[in-house]
C-alpha cells in the first residue's frame, strides 16, 4: 500500500489585520474611566480644600 504525501494547503494564511489605533485608543479609555472619574473627582476636592484653607487664611490675615 502506498503512502501519500503530507497534505499541503495551496493558500496562504495571513494573520488577521490590525486594528487600527482609534478603536484600540476608544477601548483602552473605556475601561478606564471609573478610574480617570475617581483621580478627577480626588483632585477636585483636594483642590477645593486647599482653595478654601487659602481663603480662610487670607481672610485671617486681613482681619488681624
Amino acid at each position: 500500500m502506498k503512502r501519500k504525501p503530507p497534505h499541503t494547503p495551496t493558500t496562504t494564511i495571513r494573520p488577521p489585520a490590525a486594528e487600527p489605533p482609534a478603536p484600540r485608543l476608544r477601548r483602552w479609555a473605556r475601561r478606564r474611566r471609573r478610574d480617570a472619574a475617581n483621580h478627577l473627582l480626588r483632585g477636585l476636592c483636594y483642590g477645593i480644600g486647599t482653595g478654601a484653607a487659602g481663603l480662610a487664611f487670607w481672610w485671617l490675615q486681613q482681619h488681624l
